[in-house]
């Protein structure tokens, strides 16, 4: 009886999973009909237009700007304009670096009262009437971190800073302060608690716990993160610069601003080879974790 059930259950649970499902999927391709219908009957967008003659010859300038055709010598042929384009990369990378290192020195001061789990006491084995208090500010300012994106931080930064590398630096930290915060607090909350429970049984105190019980559990997690906004930063880096945030992005800014399409291309060469020795340097790292 007790395995009938049993199974009993699991069907019904199965077959509320299903509908759920099923009920998303007919929500979803509803609200696609809905939103191709607003674009094609109130906007009264024509998909045609984009295929015009007109659109044709400004596509097929802008990408002959950008293989250099009709230029006597264009920026990636140049050897001062590959340094020049070098020197902005290796800004862009200082950015991303110091913006990951101040990003995760600020979760790690912050991660472990920011923690649920220790708010109740259950991972420190200390119950205090003010955990609450600092787990609700923190969590406060975690949401207000990566609520507002980068590019604005980076418009506040600038204009309060001058242009240049800090400024970019500082905006995509406090950015992803706040995610990096969510996303590790989160790994504490899921900690395996017997390996705490059995240190704190040996007489361990509060700090033994963290830095015996606590820490060697949820670092290669924490890395991991790091390591993935890291990756997130460095694509992120040319959008800041936009502002006058320094790097590559704001050298692409005033190129399309003044119709040099040859440094453009260079740029995003530059910028493309940064991005894929970032990703497979991460990659190594987390092979090595491994």
């Amino acid at each position: 009886m007790e395995q009938y059930a049993q199974k009993k259950v699991d069907f019904m649970m199965l077959k509320a999973k299903l509908n759920f499902i099923k009920l998303s999927l007919i929500a979803a391709a509803l609200l696609i009909l809905i939103s191709w219908l607003f674009i094609f009957i109130v906007e009264d967008a024509s998909i045609s237009a984009l295929f015009s003659a007109k659109n044709a010859l400004h596509t097929k300038q802008f990408f002959q700007g950008l293989v250099g055709i009709h230029e006597e010598q264009p920026a990636f042929f140049n050897i001062e304009s590959w340094k020049d384009a070098l020197s902005l990369t290796y800004d862009t990378l200082m950015i991303s670096i110091i913006a990951i290192g101040f990003s995760a020195i600020g979760m790690l001061l912050t991660v472990i009262p920011a923690a649920r789990n220790a708010a109740e006491g259950t991972l420190t084995l200390s119950r205090k009437w003010y955990n609450w208090l600092i787990f609700g500010f923190i969590r406060c300012i975690y949401v207000f971190s990566r609520s507002v994106p980068e590019l604005v931080w980076a418009m506040v930064i600038v204009f309060v800073l001058k242009p240049g590398i800090l400024p970019g630096a500082l905006a995509l930290a406090l950015h992803n302060f706040g995610i990096l915060g969510k996303l590790c607090a989160e790994v504490v909350e899921d900690l395996d608690m017997r390996p705490v429970r059995n240190l704190a049984s040996s007489g361990a105190s509060s700090g033994q716990l963290l830095f015996y019980g606590v820490l060697p559990a949820v670092m290669p997690k924490f890395i991991t993160y790091m390591l993935y906004r890291w990756e997130v930063i460095i694509r992120t880096t040319i959008v800041v610069g936009f502002v006058g945030a320094g790097g590559l992005g704001q050298q692409f800014k005033l190129s399309m601003s003044w119709f040099h399409y040859t440094d453009v291309t260079l740029i995003l060469i530059c910028y493309l080879l940064l991005v894929g020795f970032v990703d497979l340097f991460s990659e190594g790292c987390r092979r090595l974790q491994k």
